[in-house]
């Protein structure tokens, strides 16, 4: 059998720690993981103000800007604790002075070929969270909505630490409804795997250089051997279903605090070309329709191969950590994805 397959099993139940110089983290089973944090350097006190946040309702089509009406006039959507929120529509982005840096809704929905997810997109200029967003207002969305934002300084990652993400920076949640919650820990791998396609999508599209984005056990996403992005899904349990929110944070045009993929981008090409928020987004999307429907309807299994070309640990020394009636049981192990 495939050895990744046999590590990725055994983290399941063991306690792992690499032995490489550069990469170091020790995690516990995934029946009880809560996802990994992404941090930047961006004040939360510089940027609060007493200012209520503004959410713009979109839709693809005119179904979905007819619950964007709705959710508008029953002023269905609130912010957690209750914060300040103004609503308003998409043809009413137009009244409003925005920077040249702000999401495009339209580049986004033109570019999204999906038939559920995105379709429904609340933008905001700056928000404290999108994963806040989406989470609060679960049952007023339809699933498959997401929120993005230009600016995000009240973000939360693993173990519910703070974490602020600047300019740049792509932030977007989205919701999902599970019923099997025995396979809900591995959306987040999904997730995962969608965004590393998505990039290498555009690449090709595009005509720019690969960019070899990998995936850091469980949820961290690597270029060049720094962070450039991470995955947070959180759950909760209605109605016989789990309600996932599933948020992604990815470094597009921001250097600070690790590097982005345009920096890196930047080094390999001539030209002026650059990655879109836009693009990626919809790129994500378009991709992760399709592989959660591999994985709801023929398992993880499915997308294994895929999803180990595609993670940094191959080849790399680990120490598997068992418990063994009342011993822990050590084992030094190297991860290949060769048949032994």
């Amino acid at each position: 059998m495939w050895l990744c397959q046999s590590i990725f099993c055994m983290l399941v139940s063991s306690r792992f720690r690499l032995l490489s110089p550069h990469i170091s983290f020790s995690v516990l089973s995934l029946k009880n993981h809560t996802p990994s944090r992404l941090s930047f350097s961006v004040a939360a006190s510089a940027m609060e103000t007493s200012s209520p946040s503004a959410l713009f309702l979109c839709g693809k089509s005119s179904s979905e800007t007819e619950i964007a009406k709705s959710l508008k006039i029953n002023n269905a959507l609130k912010l957690p604790n209750g914060g300040e929120v103004s609503t308003h529509l998409q043809s009413e982005i137009s009244n409003f002075q925005l920077g040249e840096e702000a999401f495009n809704v339209n580049l986004f929905l033109n570019s999204l070929s999906t038939n559920r997810f995105g379709r429904n997109l609340i933008w905001s200029p700056r928000l404290p969270s999108t994963h806040d967003v989406v989470s609060h207002n679960f049952c007023e969305l339809p699933i498959g909505a997401a929120c993005v934002a230009d600016v995000q300084f009240k973000g939360r990652g693993r173990s519910k630490n703070a974490w602020e993400s600047p300019r740049g920076c792509l932030m977007f949640s989205f919701t999902l409804e599970m019923e099997d919650g025995k396979i809900v820990p591995l959306v987040q791998y999904v997730v995962s795997l969608a965004l590393t396609e998505a990039i290498k999508d555009i690449c090709d599209r595009e005509g720019f250089p690969c960019l070899d984005v990998r995936i850091k056990w469980p949820n961290d996403l690597y270029l060049n051997g720094l962070k450039v992005g991470g995955i947070l899904c959180t759950s909760t349990y209605k109605s016989k279903k789990f309600n996932v929110s599933s948020g992604v944070g990815l470094n597009v045009d921001n250097e600070k605090p690790t590097t982005c993929l345009n920096a890196v981008l930047k080094e390999l090409s001539t030209t002026s070309n650059k990655f879109r928020r836009e693009d990626i987004m919809a790129a994500f999307f378009n991709k992760f329709e399709m592989l959660y429907d591999i994985f709801l309807n023929q398992g993880f299994q499915t997308l294994e191969e895929l999803y180990y070309r595609t993670w940094l640990h191959s080849g790399q020394r680990v120490i598997v950590q068992e418990k063994n009636e009342d011993r822990i049981v050590e084992n030094v192990v190297t991860i290949q994805e060769k048949f032994l």
